[in-house]
């Protein structure tokens, strides 16, 4: 029997790691992909936020080219009759609604789209092996997102420590479940394995020296990261999120 393998690309600075290697499987991104994408190579992308339901319906962000699988809120947004402007207009891009919030989760606050993009792999597709990038929170006390560009978010270290303590034992939850329900394996994709999480026999870390893969990598420093072209098809929001990389050192 072939293995069913998902890729979820979180919207973390390592979700980066994600393009030194040629990934086979089903891919998941999260709201808006933290570089550049192709349609063809997109399963769907997970959104959770009426933030998100916002932007869209004012066109400060377009997802058109993608797929949908949207959470509780959303599902809430496009059932509300003062949205029906916006249901008739992007209910095709809806490939589905998975609206399952576990109950370690608590509530649908509590669970963000890289939850819910890795526990629709899981449950849904019945994933035996989900590839992470970019779920930089398991590792490191580092809550920057792509998200952040498009959507304003409290960045502050108290909300940041809040998120954390809220998020951590939901993660733990998933895996739990996992390993004791479908047997799904997990490979994080990191810089460094210390994992700030309960580690399980179904969880693995795969780990990149970014000095080395940035030599390796066809993405290059010296102003030919990528194409003219490639850039150029980027919307704004992945400009500055490439750039940002660029900056850190990640991918150049």
């Amino acid at each position: 029997m072939v293995e069913k393998v998902w890729h979820v690309i979180g919207n973390g600075d390592l979700a980066a790691v994600y393009k030194f290697r040629e990934r086979v499987g089903k891919k998941l991104i999260c709201n808006m992909p933290p570089f550049e994408m192709p349609a063809s190579e997109v399963y769907g992308t997970a959104m959770v936020d009426f933030k998100m339901m916002m932007a869209l319906t004012g066109g400060s962000v377009n997802l058109d080219m993608y797929p949908w699988i949207l959470g509780t809120r959303p599902r809430m947004w496009m059932d509300d009759p003062k949205q029906s402007n916006f249901y008739l207009k992007y209910a095709p891009n809806v490939r589905e609604f998975y609206t399952d919030v576990p109950k370690y989760a608590k509530n649908a606050t509590n669970f963000n789209c890289g939850m819910m993009a890795v526990h629709y792999a899981i449950h849904k597709k019945k994933a035996d092996v989900v590839h992470m990038y970019g779920f930089d929170t398991l590792f490191d006390f580092n809550m920057r997102s792509i998200t952040d560009l498009y959507l304003n978010s409290d960045r502050g270290n108290i909300n940041n420590f809040r998120l954390i303590e809220n998020w951590r034992p939901v993660w733990n939850g998933i895996f739990k479940e996992a390993e004791k329900t479908t047997g799904t394996k997990f490979i994080l994709h990191h810089n460094h394995d210390k994992l700030k999480i309960t580690t399980r026999d179904n969880m693995s870390v795969e780990t990149y020296d970014l000095k080395e893969e940035k030599k390796k990598s066809k993405i290059k420093s010296s102003g030919e990261e990528i194409t003219k072209e490639q850039f150029n098809n980027m919307n704004r929001h992945q400009k500055r999120a490439y750039e940002a990389q660029l900056r850190k050192g990640i991918l150049g």
